[in-house]
């Protein structure tokens, strides 16, 4: 089997818009693997079946009910009338959580270094040598009356940036059906990337848009035009349903949204990233090292876009009272988390 070729990259200053001009992070070389990376490496995307227990499932998922509860908010999961923004904590399109310490929450961390989750990072970048990011999660009510949603197909990769350099994944806790909302995925469209990307493209003016001078995102928002595009050249945009137990990779030059679930199971998934340690560079494994002594989290990618954040959650015009700067439970610290963190050496 041949291995990877890794190749330099140029140092990016953290504060400032990113440096673009780097060239591919890895060149895998076409081969047949045996197993789910021959499907993730035709269709920039995965489903990888029994990832962890069904019970263990249950665990995290009863994990995140207590978190939400935590708030004493008035939430409760059996009463439909308290699945408002009023009985939760503040989230991010009806149910992605970032803030409130959330990222470094016991339980994030425990989903984080399942030995099996990190075996699949592994595999993938052929290294044991690996650093996560400080994502957040998804608990996501049906039928919710107070949440605007529309689609937001993006991709989480900077035009500029060549090749793989990031592959985003995600846990999941609950029953996870054609009703119960979840991943869309445009498969296929890592592939014609930097096709659509070789003629000057403009980001969709979603109400989701960022501001232009946010660039560490590395966000594109696709429009409908954009989307038939990827469809004309034989890419599918298919729902992924899932068991509990159940991980998804996709390259973050895929396009994918999130749908809010529209039938009667409470959606629950843990976002987990890992890349090479050595993509990152001295001054990113020093912010990350910040971060994660503050709590804060951090974009979906684990090497770069790194910055300490000031932003709060905001409820009617003002910081959210229940604002808080550190976990409800604190991640037990383990060398194995040290190392994913990228605050010890491996």
């Amino acid at each position: 089997m041949s291995s990877t070729e890794v190749k330099p990259t140029e140092a990016e200053s953290q504060t400032q818009a990113p440096d673009f001009s780097c060239p591919d992070l890895v060149t895998f070389t076409p081969r047949h693997y045996g197993d789910w990376r021959d499907e993730f490496h035709k269709n920039g995307c995965v489903v990888i079946k029994n990832v962890i227990s069904p019970e263990r499932a249950d665990y995290y998922r009863a994990k995140q009910i207590q978190w939400l509860k935590n708030f004493e908010l008035g939430f409760d999961e059996n009463d439909e009338s308290t699945w408002t923004v009023d009985h939760l904590p503040i989230s991010f399109k009806g149910g992605m959580y970032f803030a409130y310490g959330s990222t470094h929450e016991k339980m994030s961390w425990e989903a984080r270094t399942e030995p099996s989750v990190i075996e699949i990072f592994e595999k993938l970048w052929e290294t044991n040598e690996l650093i996560c990011s400080f994502d957040g999660m998804n608990i996501s009510m049906p039928r919710r009356k107070d949440v605007r949603w529309s689609p937001w197909p993006h991709c989480d990769q900077n035009p500029e940036r060549k090749g793989m350099q990031a592959v985003q994944g995600l846990l999941n806790y609950a029953p996870n059906g054609p009703n119960d909302g979840g991943l869309m995925l445009m498969k296929g469209s890592a592939k014609v990337f930097d096709e659509f990307f070789a003629y000057k493209r403009e980001s969709f003016d979603h109400e989701d848009a960022p501001p232009p001078e946010i660039k560490f995102m590395d966000l594109f928002l696709f429009s409908e035009k954009d989307v038939k595009w990827f469809q004309d050249r034989g890419c599918e945009l298919v729902k992924i349903n899932m068991e509990p137990g159940d991980f998804v990779l996709w390259d973050s030059r895929t396009m994918h949204y999130a749908r809010l679930p529209e039938g009667d199971q409470i959606r629950h998934v843990q976002y987990i990233c890992m890349t090479p340690r050595r993509f990152a560079t001295p001054e990113t494994l020093e912010l990350k090292k910040q971060c994660f002594e503050t709590y804060t989290g951090t974009t979906h990618w684990p090497h770069c876009n790194v910055r300490p954040t000031k932003e709060k959650p905001m409820r009617n015009g003002e910081v959210c009272p229940k604002d808080r700067s550190e976990p409800f439970e604190k991640p037990v610290i383990t060398d194995t988390l040290l190392r994913l963190a990228g605050i010890k050496p491996y």
